[in-house]
């Protein structure tokens, strides 16, 4: 019941997401805009696809590093809820060209959060902290 797995994946895209969205708002692009000019809509004129990457990291960082009286909360503690979140995010991200790298942490995060899940790994009460062994008898 150790977080390991839980530790190694909060680390890569939480900043990477924010600052793409925010070099989004200098350059728009989307990624895929060599198959197809229909998604430039996406980015410009009005920046939607930015403000929608920013929201997620800004979401994400928030979930992942919180402040004290949001820790331990049910939804601080719930692996299954980033399991559903993250690939919307990752979505989001794999849109926006500035933002494919965070979209391939994203997508390796979620295989770690589904094997850390399928482990029986739990979200640590307190951010960034190892469980508390119980005593042995």
């Amino acid at each position: 019941m150790h977080c390991l797995r839980l530790q190694l994946t909060r680390f890569a895209p939480l900043p990477d997401q924010i600052a793409a969205a925010l070099e989004g708002f200098f350059w728009p692009k989307i990624f895929w805009d060599f198959l197809t000019k229909n998604l430039d809509g996406a980015v410009k004129p009005f920046p939607a696809l930015q403000i929608i990457n920013l929201v997620f990291g800004i979401l994400i960082i928030a979930w992942e590093w919180p402040l004290k009286y949001l820790a331990n909360t049910g939804f601080h503690r719930s692996i299954e809820a980033r399991i559903v979140i993250y690939p919307l995010a990752a979505l989001s991200a794999a849109l926006l060209y500035q933002a494919t790298n965070p979209a391939l942490y994203y997508s390796i995060g979620i295989g770690v959060y589904i094997w850390a899940y399928s482990e029986g790994e739990v979200v640590c009460p307190e951010p960034w902290k190892l469980p508390r062994r119980v005593g042995r008898a």
